[in-house]
């Protein structure tokens, strides 16, 4: 396996380290890494045919049932297709499944850059802010409660990863509270989206920014607990923006997290 694949999975670890998951490591897995970052990473252009499996087994030592699991696993996330006589192709990034977590790990290894900061922001824009509507609409006492302690988790964070942690948490919180499963289901997204800011430039090290995020959250968990869907949907897209704003800035700055 070769460095930058190793980066590649750090970055799926760090991601899984934050969310709670324990990430598998086995020679699928490895096999899996290594090609999906270098498909993304142009390493195999969109368009182009991989090479040979003789090739791939030679490169990767494994057995031929472990390479083909691999592929399979990479063409369910829409990143490569198999034709009869031509090959396996890589598919344009527009048939990749974004939403896929490992897909995320990927992008974000390259950078990850302002633009896909600001993709990953829009999306959640998007979504969360009606999460947080439907929750205002339909939270129980019991799960409007457990989002005040989560910011106050936040509040009381000692070290980014734990802020980062807390914040995914409270963020998962309000997806459960909408009662609406699909909002779930941009976890991932959610994960990368806060584990970059949690690279790039952490709150907990600028008590300023540590206040003005931990008051956002705050104003989410209340408008939500008064049943104020307006109030959550407008507290949620500047919690949202606040962070997309302190990384891009961070990352206009030439620094790294902070």
């Amino acid at each position: 396996m070769d460095r930058s694949s190793g980066r590649a999975r750090n970055s799926g670890d760090l991601i899984a380290t934050l969310s709670g998951r324990n990430p598998a490591r086995n020679l699928h897995s490895d096999v899996l890494w290594e090609m999906g970052f270098a498909i993304v990473s142009g390493q195999y252009p969109q368009g182009s045919i991989l090479p040979p499996d003789s090739e791939l087994l030679d490169r990767f030592g494994v057995s031929r049932t472990v390479l083909r699991e691999a592929l399979k696993t990479l063409a369910a996330k829409g990143l490569i297709e198999a034709r009869a006589r031509i090959g396996t192709r890589v598919l344009p990034r527009g048939r990749w499944n974004l939403f896929d977590a490992d897909v995320l790990a990927w992008h974000f290894e390259l950078g990850p850059d302002i633009a896909f900061l600001r993709s990953l922001a829009e999306v959640r824009i998007g979504i969360e802010i009606e999460a947080a509507a439907l929750a205002a609409e339909r939270a129980e006492p019991d799960q409007a409660a457990i989002l005040s302690e989560w910011v106050n988790k936040m509040a009381g964070a000692k070290t980014p990863a734990d802020f980062a942690r807390y914040d995914l948490e409270f963020h998962r919180a309000v997806a459960e509270a909408s009662g609406n499963p699909f909002m779930a289901s941009i976890s991932a997204l959610v994960e990368m989206a806060l584990t970059a800011a949690f690279t790039i430039s952490s709150p907990v090290n600028n008590s300023a920014a540590l206040a003005e995020t931990v008051n956002v959250h705050r104003r989410i968990a209340e408008a939500i607990r008064d049943r104020d869907p307006a109030a959550a949907r407008a507290a949620m897209r500047d919690a949202i923006s606040q962070g997309f704003e302190r990384a891009a800035g961070r990352m206009e700055d030439g620094g790294s997290a902070a």
